[in-house]
């Protein structure tokens, strides 16, 4: 694998996940009224108290909720539990709650294990506010929680209609990676520049990149620039209409973003950025994770990350999306596609 870098001192082979598996750890559940009866999205892993845990969003026809999972000894996936649902009651959780990562250790070569704060643990979702398929455009909110079990809000709201937001961002933000460094929280986020629900084009006519924000109550947010800190890439990259779904790691001395590119040819695929301050980052035109072959569970879409060293083995989580041989119907609803949760590896 040859890498592209500008800067030559990070090499790929630092995060290559080269051993891909060929079938799904997690995949839904196509049970009517079951939280994950259509897909399931955005693997989120990390350790607690010895345990490895993935937190990961279920789609049912009405929007996003989350659940929790955890990995036993044989290294199989229980059936997740939802821990954070949808609110009625709560103006920005009433149709989705997409609960995107918690605050963990920062290293890349550690096991991810949580960080309790004053007791809490702390975690970023986004949420769009019609039902359906990500209807309208999304905010960003924040949760805590003493158990994982169960979660409130907290904090402020990151949304497209905020008065430092950026034209790149009006459509609606989506998926976040929530951290703390040096006595601040950031968050890292994708967005897009127009809000074109119901478009059936192929790659869809909007662009999302990825910003960051900071904070140091979680309450009060502050972006650090108008413009993308991951833009898109230009014409033939892989990357040239998203630069979507952070998840920022430290290596030694260097912040590795993982993040997916969508292309001109619809595919997505996993790539990665470097920086060391957080907010001027370096693309590598390598490709982590492409999409597999024709029948291959991520033969359309390899793409939103999670990355995690368990028991000195890089792995790397991510949403795999396949075309299902004959449509399921589930309740109402005609799904074509096979939405799970797949793993790479860097070595056997």
């Amino acid at each position: 694998m040859t890498d592209t870098l500008t800067s030559p001192d990070y090499s790929v082979e630092r995060v290559a996940t080269p051993v891909r598996e060929s079938v799904h750890v997690v995949l839904p559940s196509f049970v009517d009224g079951a939280f994950d009866s259509l897909a399931v999205d955005c693997p989120f892993v990390f350790s607690v108290d010895g345990r490895h845990g993935m937190t990961y969003v279920g789609w049912d026809g009405v929007g996003y909720q989350t659940a929790v999972a955890w990995r036993d000894e044989s290294g199989s996936w229980g059936r997740g539990e939802v821990v954070f649902p949808r609110d009625p009651a709560d103006p920005l959780r009433e149709f989705n709650a997409a609960m995107t990562s918690i605050v963990r250790d920062n290293d890349l070569r550690s096991p991810g294990e949580l960080r309790s704060i004053d007791g809490w643990y702390y975690g970023t979702f986004h949420a769009y506010p019609g039902s359906g398929y990500e209807t309208g455009p999304a905010s960003i909110g924040f949760a805590r929680s003493r158990d994982l079990m169960s979660w409130e809000r907290v904090g402020g709201v990151l949304s497209p209609a905020d008065a430092d937001a950026g034209q790149w961002e009006r459509g609606g933000l989506y998926k976040s990676w929530l951290m703390e460094h040096d006595g601040l929280f950031y968050v890292f986020y994708n967005a897009k520049d127009v809000d074109d629900y119901g478009s059936v084009v192929v790659p869809p006519p909007w662009i999302e990149q990825t910003g960051v924000a900071v904070s140091s109550d979680l309450v009060s947010w502050k972006r650090l620039s108008s413009t993308p800190v991951l833009p898109v890439g230009p014409a033939g990259a892989f990357d040239e209409r998203f630069a979507s779904d952070p998840c920022v790691l430290r290596d030694g001395d260097t912040w590795v973003m993982f993040y997916f590119g969508l292309a001109a040819d619809g595919h997505a695929r996993e790539g990665f950025a470097v920086s060391s301050d957080l907010v001027t980052w370096t693309k590598s035109s390598s490709v982590l994770i492409d999409v597999g072959m024709t029948g291959a569970i991520d033969a359309l879409y390899a793409h939103k990350p999670a990355v995690i060293t368990w028991d000195g083995r890089l792995e790397h989580y991510y949403t795999a999306v396949s075309l299902l041989e004959s449509p399921v119907v589930v309740g109402q609803h005609l799904q074509h596609e096979l939405r799970g949760i797949a793993r790479a590896t860097d070595r056997a």
